[in-house]
Order: structure tokens, then C-alpha cells, then sequence
């Protein structure tokens, strides 16, 4: 039998999937893993310094391999780089997981990540570039989430429970 992650967490870049993801593995008493920490961790650079040195595409094949590993391997919550529902197969193999998207309007985006700093698809305009991005992969996250949570005005244990009342998980 495969390990199957019991939560899977989507979202844009800066919306918390982090630190809601480590909430939420204590929570549950599981393990808590990320695929771009993953990809960092293999490829021994920052996800930027794969955008710069070997571009998106390249970083997007990585970001592939990374999810299928993880979701193949992974027992606890696993959270997901912001781009990696972009991928038709990553979707796919999204179906039959308890995914929870993290939702967030612009203006949080950018109380929370100052919009820009080491974002690499924020480098220049980060506001409509941020904007763009949502357009393009909002209905991407709300067709593979079990669950939208927003966190707008939320502290992380708030989304953290959000989540888990959303999916009806009972803590460990």
C-alpha cells in the first residue's frame, strides 16, 4: 500500500501553505512536506535561482517530478508550490486527495509578501502580475480543491481550523 498525504495544500505564493501546513500536520500528528523545499533540497539552489539559471519550463519539470514523488510517498500534509496545478498531469493526479485551496485577494497578497521579494514571476509590476497570475490558475486551484479556505484577515490557527472543520478532520 502507497502512502496517500491526508491533506493537500494549493495556493498562491505568499498565502501561508507553510506555516498552515506545519499547523496543520502537529495537529494531526503527521509529518509535513514541501515540494519546493523538495526541489530546493535536490537541486542544492533556491526555486529563484532555477528560474534565473535554467528558466520556468525547466523549473516546471522539476516541480512535476517533485508532486508525483510526494504524492506517491507522502503520508501527512504536503503542500504545493504555487504553479504546480498548472500542469494538466499534476491536476489529474490531484483527483481523489482531500486538497485544500488557500485563497487570498491581492491586497493580502501584498501586506503579506511585500509582492516581489525573491518572487521571481513578481519581478516587475507584482500588483498586476499578481492579478494576471490568479486569473490564469484561480479556476486551476477551485477545480482540483475539496476545499477553499480563504485566509484573508485569518491568523494561521484560524485557517488551520478552517481547514480542518472543512474537511473533517479530527485532530490527533
Amino acid at each position: 500500500m502507497t502512502a496517500v498525504p491526508v491533506v493537500v495544500l494549493i495556493g498562491p505564493m505568499g498565502v501561508g501553505k507553510s506555516t498552515v501546513g506545519q499547523l496543520l500536520a502537529e495537529r494531526l500528528g503527521v509529518g509535513y512536506r514541501d515540494t519546493d523545499a523538495d526541489i530546493e533540497a535536490a537541486e542544492d539552489r533556491t526555486i529563484a535561482e532555477i528560474f534565473v539559471d535554467d528558466g520556468e519550463p525547466a523549473f516546471r519539470a522539476l516541480e512535476k517530478d517533485a508532486v508525483r514523488t510526494a504524492l506517491a510517498g507522502h503520508d501527512g500534509v504536503l503542500a504545493l508550490g504555487g504553479g504546480a496545478i498548472l500542469d494538466p498531469d499534476t491536476r489529474a493526479l490531484l483527483a481523489g486527495h482531500r486538497v485544500v485551496y488557500l485563497s487570498m485577494d491581492v491586497e493580502e497578497a501584498v501586506r503579506r509578501t511585500g509582492l516581489g521579494v525573491a518572487r521571481p514571476l513578481l519581478a516587475v509590476n507584482p500588483r498586476k502580475q499578481w492579478r494576471e497570475l490568479m486569473e490564469a490558475r484561480r479556476h486551476l486551484y477551485e477545480e482540483v480543491a475539496t476545499a477553499v479556505v480563504p485566509t484573508d484577515g485569518r491568523t494561521p490557527e484560524e485557517v488551520a481550523q478552517a481547514a480542518l472543520d472543512a474537511l473533517e478532520l479530527k485532530e490527533a
